[in-house]
């Protein structure tokens, strides 16, 4: 393992990686940190084709020292399909769609649970609490119970009745909360401070190590595209974390030398219902303000005052990315059309992905010829009421 330190992107504060650690003091999230240059002089690219086919491939740049710890379930290495059919009718023939649909627990949270579980395993927890919206809690909740390790997992009465039976299969103590995400959070917040220190805060950006997980998305873009970045990677976001991690695997992976100084363009996409990201970015704001009455249908993106609305800001800043909202009505025509063009159901959020490039290239912000990555976060066929069925003739 190469990880030297934790960082502090706000104040600039550096934490030792062997203890456990939540936020800063000052209340930014903290990053995990490599020694890049020994990674550099232990691996190249060409050698990860030999590895197995799943996010540990990269174990050099992750966070587990000791393999014994690593809580795996073969998540990682998933496929990028070719969207021609949508693709041509949206403007955008080089589309690509990298579905984390495949991944145990359906969805893309299972990268971020595998790390994170395995991380905190190795550094002596023995119960993590967490609030979700649905596909995360489910995730912690199955690789918790892969660890022997207890899971509290607090998510809104209104999150999708699959990730709660998920949470309950998993052997989890489910709590429902009359309210949104930040209700949540601020149950298990309460339930951490009584709990004298027994119970780990695994919640979204509050260690370091799930963000990790979801890192690796970035460097299987880039290394199934052949070590070539695409133009844009356009990303549904809540709370962030796959955005944010994407954008630190491109700097490391440039760092490393293995990628040249051009890097995607990243896009934000949120719902017209909840788009804190989508306002501050217009506004040209550092912070995001909280979203008042936040609702869509694409419910994995319903985060009023996500955590790490800083970084995630900054990474499209420095990417020359943009935010941009777009409604639920166009999301669920998305949905269907795709899936009648091109024979995948994404998850909503993942359509909310399809919407964004349609509106970006129909308004010139994706030019001609560009290479697109959309990402699709989680398995349609967990979202079932996405697709109406009502009036179906019967024979």
């Amino acid at each position: 393992m190469h990880l030297t330190h934790l960082e502090c992107p706000r104040c600039g504060e550096r934490r030792p990686a062997d203890k456990l650690q939540n936020l800063c003091g000052c209340g930014s999230p903290l990053l995990a940190r490599y020694d890049l240059a020994a990674v550099a002089a232990t691996v190249t690219p060409e050698q990860f084709g030999l590895r197995p086919a799943d996010l540990w491939r990269y174990r050099e740049l992750l966070p587990v020292a000791d393999p014994r710890f690593v809580t795996t379930l073969g998540e990682g290495w998933t496929p990028l399909l070719r969207a021609p059919a949508y693709g041509h009718e949206i403007g955008i023939p080089d589309l690509i769609v990298k579905d984390e649909g495949l991944t145990p627990t359906g969805s893309f949270k299972a990268r971020g649970a595998a790390v994170g579980v395995s991380r905190a395993r190795e550094l002596g927890v023995e119960r993590i609490a967490m609030p979700t919206n649905g596909n995360a809690g489910a995730a912690w909740a199955t690789y918790a119970a892969r660890a022997g390790m207890g899971a509290t997992i607090a998510m809104p009465l209104s999150a999708p009745t699959i990730c709660r039976r998920e949470c309950v299969a998993a052997g989890a103590d489910l709590r429902l909360v009359d309210g949104l995400i930040s209700d949540a959070g601020r149950w298990v917040a309460g339930l951490i401070a009584e709990s004298g220190g027994r119970v780990f805060d695994a919640g979204t950006l509050r260690e370091p190590y799930r963000l990790e997980g979801k890192k690796t998305m970035g460097y299987e873009i880039v290394e199934q595209l052949g070590w070539q970045v695409p133009d844009v990677i356009i990303y549904p976001t809540g709370g962030g974390v796959g955005l944010i991690g994407i954008h630190k695997a491109l700097h490391e992976l440039r760092e490393l030398g293995w990628v040249e100084d051009r890097l995607p363009r990243l896009v934000a996409v949120q719902s017209t219902g909840c788009a804190p990201i989508v306002r501050a970015f217009a506004a040209g704001e550092a912070r995001a303000t909280p979203w008042a009455d936040a609702h869509t249908v694409a419910f994995g993106i319903t985060v009023p005052a996500p955590l790490g609305d800083e970084l995630i800001l900054t990474a499209l800043r420095e990417s020359g990315g943009t935010a941009i909202a777009v409604d639920d009505a166009e999301i669920l025509a998305d949905l269907r059309d795709f899936a009648a063009r091109e024979g995948l159901l994404l998850c909503p959020e993942g359509a909310a992905c399809l919407t964004a490039a349609r509106q970006l290239r129909a308004g010139g912000w994706i030019r001609p010829g560009e290479r697109v990555v959309v990402l699709n976060t989680g398995a349609g066929i967990k979202y079932p009421e996405t697709v109406d069925v009502s009036g179906l003739p019967t024979v």
